[in-house]
């Protein structure tokens, strides 16, 4: 690990002196092969450990998470990647300029890893969390930590941990409480594995980011056997337990929604052109996308028969943002 990285995770791991103790009980959980629930600076992650495909099954039960959804594992340090995966050039370039972040990187996986971490595939995905409990608990473990979000499979993703005790309840040992996390979109998944480089699901790192750093364009993942590698991208996800719409352009959309006679609400950043029956505005889109779920989580208990939500501008975490907003309207 580059001196640079080293030091912003030495930098993290000094916040959270005081809750040791509870870090340590949390760590030895995950040693025996049990759950622990943290938070991320993305959403909040089930967590298991990841080279022990007894615990990782224990994930999926959990959740109800289909079996052929890989799951994204989190590091500390860049030997824990080495011992799981084979890293190229680009790869260490992306750690060292956005690590600890919210960027997952799609290797090919050494036999290390467990199947069921990998979801039947020839790939893993690694992150380093930029979350200062999040890397102490798996500092202290002192093995990577297997962690899809903390949520009933195709819920919206928890961003607190009041959230992740509503889906999951007793199932999980231990919930550590971080707060509300900082991005409150899952993390952008970038494909590093073959000759082309793929954007698998977009989120807190843009596209423009990791171009400039890179100076290659990146592709979009276009084919099943491409979209598989990464969670999030085949199933219905983030929806709440009320349907979702994403605002339509024409101007009869409307005098429809009125004529419904439904109790509807409304998300977005501008004010919608009819009287919602509940709605919930921010400020700006970085808002938006931060607090997303967790006003998702409020209208589906706000008496509302349906949910309109604004689209964002297709940029920067617009496009993170409009790529959950439109999982979890699908089939609604």
């Amino acid at each position: 690990m580059s001196s640079g990285l080293a030091a912003r995770v030495r930098k993290k791991l000094m916040e959270c002196g005081e809750r040791r103790g509870e870090i340590e009980r949390a760590a030895l959980i995950i040693r025996a092969g049990g759950l622990v629930a943290f938070p991320t600076e993305t959403v909040y992650g089930l967590g298991a450990n990841a080279l022990n495909e007894r615990a990782v099954a224990l994930i999926y039960e959990a959740k109800g998470r289909p079996s052929d959804n890989p799951i994204i594992v989190h590091v500390s340090n860049i030997a824990m990647v080495e011992e799981m995966a084979e890293l190229n050039s680009e790869a260490r370039l992306l750690m060292e300029e956005f690590w600890p972040g919210p960027l997952s990187l799609v290797l090919k996986a050494k036999l290390t890893v467990p199947v069921k971490t990998r979801g039947g595939l020839a790939t893993v995905a690694v992150r380093m969390p930029d979350n200062a409990l999040a890397l102490a608990l798996i500092e202290a473990a002192g093995v990577p930590i297997a962690a899809p979000s903390a949520n009933i499979s195709g819920r919206p993703s928890p961003t607190d941990a009041h959230a992740v005790k509503q889906d999951l309840g007793d199932s999980v040992a231990v919930v550590l409480d971080g707060g509300a996390t900082k991005v409150g979109l899952e993390s952008t998944v970038l494909d590093v594995s073959g000759e082309r480089l793929l954007l698998l699901r977009p989120g807190g790192i843009s596209e423009e980011e990791i171009e400039k750093v890179l100076g290659v364009e990146i592709l979009p993942a276009r084919s099943e056997e491409e979209k598989k590698r990464s969670p999030g991208t085949r199933y219905r996800h983030y929806a709440p337990n009320v349907p979702l719409l994403l605002v339509k352009e024409d101007e009869e959309f409307w005098p429809e929604v009125e004529a419904s006679g439904k109790k509807w609400a409304w998300l977005g950043v501008n004010e919608p052109r009819s009287a919602p029956y509940r709605k919930i505005l921010f400020a700006d889109e970085a808002e938006y996308a931060r607090e997303l779920f967790r006003a998702l989580r409020i209208l589906e208990k706000s008496g509302a028969e349906i949910i309109i939500a604004e689209p964002p501008n297709e940029k920067g975490i617009g496009t993170a943002l409009k790529d959950r907003l439109t999982r979890a309207a699908e089939n609604c």
